[in-house]
């Protein structure tokens, strides 16, 4: 019987439990997306905290690929002392830590791009903060050997794996939507020609690092949007994947536009709120041959280990439980499963934007009372 924390191995990476801090982003670079010490320190404390595996903040292979302020960016050779400080951090505390590669595409503007943002269809949504710049040929080119420059780097900074970023509105789910791409080439119209873009990418990437070198991928199961991208049609991508050798998938779902239905819910205060994307992550489970990370409301002990036993899903991902506890998988591993303390208000986010790096708001304000009245 599987157990949450069985120790267990993705390629050669030994990762001490099933438990995955999913990617975040944390607003904690530079200006230019070089890493800070307070980034480094994050990822420690997360190491130390007992997570199997850190997925960092997902980090651009491109300038024009940024979104936001404070985004990690893995673009340029210049920021190898500070990569390889962060993981020897992560290293020397007991962790593993994978690097999530993304390109915005479309779903950014012209301030943090530094340019008019592409897409792969020129196209006015509300996903877009503005139009963008349908990508030509030779773009897409440059791009797909980004990711392939991105995770060579990450692996001589001794990452133990990259992630792809295929879900949520960016430039690899953006290729996958219908509701998006709207080519007429090679690249759109039929499932299979909207996977052509994410395919390339996966075989540069899988080239640069080795068979031996865990790759995988963060894939939306649906988009929730009328005309995007459908769980049967994401299900073929997945095994598409998995015919090609990828070593694990990430199940996650919906983008900025879905509503109620977005990424990160509000509102997760019952159980039956909780594994919100689980029934997506069972259907592509049935088509590959790879391990399923599935995330999407994690909060109780028991549902988590009950998904790992009873629906055979191999990983089980958080991101919002573990900004307010990092030590959120030792406190489960010493026998204390009271559900994570997180209440899904999605604050967390806005000290990224105006302190420079994400914390839990709730958590500060309780312990300056405590302060207080002590």
């Amino acid at each position: 019987m599987a157990d949450l924390f069985d120790k267990t191995k993705i390629k050669e990476m030994t990762l001490q439990n099933r438990l995955v801090r999913s990617a975040t982003w944390e607003g904690m670079c530079d200006n230019d997306g070089r890493p800070t010490e307070k980034l480094i320190n994050c990822y420690r404390d997360l190491a130390k905290g007992g997570v199997g595996l850190i997925m960092t903040g997902y980090t651009f292979v491109r300038p024009e690929g940024k979104q936001l302020p404070g985004k990690m960016g893995i673009h340029t050779d210049e920021f190898a002392d500070e990569m390889i400080s962060m993981t020897k951090a992560v290293h020397d505390s007991g962790g593993k830590i994978c690097i999530q590669l993304v390109h915005a595409g479309g779903q950014t503007d012209s301030r943090n791009a530094g340019r008019q943002p592409f897409a792969p269809s020129a196209v006015q949504t509300e996903q877009f903060p503005e139009m963008p710049r349908e990508l030509s040929k030779d773009d897409i080119t440059e791009i797909v050997t980004a990711f392939g420059d991105a995770a060579r780097r990450a692996k001589s900074y001794d990452f133990d794996a990259v992630q792809l970023h295929g879900a949520h509105g960016y430039l690899i789910n953006q290729f996958l939507s219908p509701h998006l791409n709207k080519r007429t080439d090679e690249y759109g119209g039929s499932i299979e020609n909207r996977c052509r873009f994410l395919l390339e990418v996966y075989r540069t990437v899988r080239e640069a690092v080795g068979n031996d070198y865990p790759v995988m991928i963060k894939l939306t199961g649906t988009d929730f949007l009328d005309g995007g991208l459908s769980n049967e049609e994401a299900v073929f991508a997945a095994k598409k994947l998995s015919d090609e050798g990828v070593d694990a998938i990430e199940v996650s779902g919906g983008t900025p536009a879905s509503g109620e239905q977005s990424p990160a819910r509000t509102k997760i205060n019952r159980p039956e709120k909780e594994a919100y994307h689980l029934e997506l992550a069972k259907n592509i489970k049935k088509a590959v041959d790879c391990p399923v990370m599935v995330v999407g409301g994690f909060r109780s002990f028991e549902i988590a280990d009950r998904i790992i036993n009873e629906d055979a899903m191999d990983y089980i991902s958080m991101s919002r439980p573990f900004i307010r506890e990092h030590d959120l998988a030792n406190r489960w591993k010493r026998g204390d499963t009271a559900p994570a303390k997180c209440i899904s208000c999605n604050s967390c986010f806005l000290p990224g934007i105006k302190e420079g790096g994400i914390y839990c708001v709730v958590e500060k304000k309780l312990k300056e009372k405590k302060q207080e009245s002590s």
